[in-house]
């Protein structure tokens, strides 16, 4: 729910200002709407059904790419390959002029292979090997997190006079997908892991952190951004001279709890960083992942089985051919709650438990608070996930019960 501020307001903001155009209403599915966009419905009415699959818009893509480029004036966005790892998804965001946040020596070799300036690239995890690190400035990339003394070390022997960012830890969360506690460190060991950088030899270039993956509420960037600031001040007081001020991602996509317009999240945060830093902001970058391909992204699945646990309960269970194993991984403790469209949508509806196919007990996603579906379900029926573009093709990439990976598409 929207607190304060984004009440109904901005959903109607959403609604009037931030769908995309080229929605279509009303084809292969009645009543479809938000996010599966002409091109996705005439891809699926053509091609046949073999098993999930994702469909990625990428005008979607460069679409979100835009606003959010032009909400926080300018700021290199460097996109998280993690998010989804499609090569045409990198393709296209290279060409509006992106930059990549990488987490892994594989995410560096893809982006290396697509003819991508390693200069664009940041190493953003905060566990890494040498190895690892040295492969990556061996071929360029020359900024690298860290929020421990051994990173830093590991860092100054396999990257000798690396830049490096400090990633701040960030306790307190909203977001539906917390990300606290692993990473990241407290303000106070920051100040003394910037002096030791120094002492290393490697050149401290500013503070990164993540408020959480899928912050629908912007004000969750004010209390790491004072504490940001306080920190900036001091370390500035103590020789050390930073640049850039990392906001991570944490910008939603829109799923059954919608969110406020991207334009609204840019201008807001820029107002935070403005106030927090007494009106002279420093350089900023970002790291969106799922604010940038999370609505892009439909995926097609078929109903394998309705079925109820006694003759009295109140509650179907509805089993699809994908679930957690399979793509639908951040459904875990119902953290995103996505949309089920249905070609019988318009008729009587009741509570419906969803989930996976395979023989695991824990492969069911929504339980606690059970989805409304058509009564006229059934086995053989297709159902559409919008809003599945990031973090489901990542989540999907093993043969768990032999069941193939999914696949995905792109259209646009």
């Amino acid at each position: 729910m929207f607190v304060g501020e984004f009440g109904a307001r901005l959903r109607t903001r959403e609604i009037e200002e931030d769908i995309p155009t080229r929605v279509n209403a009303a084809v292969d599915f009645e009543g479809v709407r938000g996010g599966v966009t002409e091109a996705i419905s005439e891809f699926l009415a053509a091609t046949p059904y073999e098993g999930p699959r994702l469909v990625m818009d990428l005008d979607l893509v460069e679409q979100a790419y835009r606003r959010l480029h032009a909400s926080l004036d300018g700021a290199p966005l460097y996109y998280a390959v993690k998010a989804n790892p499609n090569p045409q998804i990198l393709r296209r965001l290279n060409q509006l002029g992106a930059r990549f946040d990488v987490a892994s020596r594989g995410e560096i070799a893809r982006c290396l292979e697509l003819g991508f300036d390693p200069g664009r690239l940041s190493f953003g995890n905060t566990v890494k090997r040498p190895s690892d690190i040295a492969f990556a400035y061996a071929n360029g990339v020359d900024g690298f997190a860290f929020d421990a003394e051994e990173e830093l070390v590991k860092i100054a022997e396999a990257a000798p006079g690396a830049r490096v960012f400090c990633r701040l830890l960030v306790e307190e969360c909203d977001a539906d997908w917390p990300l606290s506690r692993k990473f990241g460190c407290a303000p106070e060991m920051a100040e003394r892991l910037f002096l030791r950088a120094v002492e290393l030899g490697l050149k401290p270039i500013g503070l990164s952190f993540h408020v959480g993956s899928q912050m629908r509420d912007p004000s969750g960037w004010r209390k790491v951004l004072t504490q940001a600031a306080a920190l900036w001040r001091r370390v500035s007081l103590r020789g050390v001279r930073l640049e850039m001020l990392n906001i991570g991602g944490g910008f939603p996509a829109r799923y059954s709890e919608g969110a406020p317009p991207m334009a609204f999240y840019g201008a807001r945060i820029l107002d935070l960083i403005s106030e927090a830093f007494n009106g002279h902001p420093p350089k900023i970058i970002a790291e969106p992942g799922r604010g940038l391909v999370g609505d892009a992204g439909v995926i097609e699945a078929e109903v394998l089985l309705v079925s109820r646990k006694s003759d009295d309960d109140p509650k179907r269970w509805v089993y699809l051919d994908i679930g957690k194993f399979g793509g639908l991984a951040e459904t875990t403790d119902e953290a995103i709650r996505y949309r089920i469209l249905t070609d019988r949508d318009g008729g009587a509806v009741g509570p419906c438990v969803l989930a996976g196919p395979t023989c695991d007990s824990v492969d069911v996603m929504y339980e606690r608070d059970p989805v409304m579906l058509p009564l006229g379900l059934k086995a053989g029926d297709r159902v559409l996930i919008p809003a599945t573009g990031a973090y489901t093709t990542t989540y999907a990439s093993v043969w768990f019960n032999g069941i193939e990976p999914m696949q995905e598409f792109t259209v646009g």
